[in-house]
């Protein structure tokens, strides 16, 4: 498939994609960090789509370490 994605919370390019047992939803880079915590919880799996940049998943702590 050839269609850009979109993020389901803003109108910026999905980077990532979080599938769920009801479905996938689509998210940019800063709702993809904003909302993973929660997504993990509910069991997704985060997937990161092709382009640039690329995808920021973790925390600043954790790439300081």
């Amino acid at each position: 498939m050839n269609a850009t994605a979109y993020c389901d919370r803003c109108p910026a390019r999905a980077r990532v994609r979080a599938e769920l047992p009801a479905g996938e939803l689509n998210f940019c880079n800063h709702h993809a960090r904003e909302h993973r915590d929660r997504l993990g919880a509910v069991g997704a799996t985060l997937v990161i789509l092709p382009g640039r940049p690329a995808p920021i998943l973790s925390r600043a702590a954790d790439r300081a370490a």
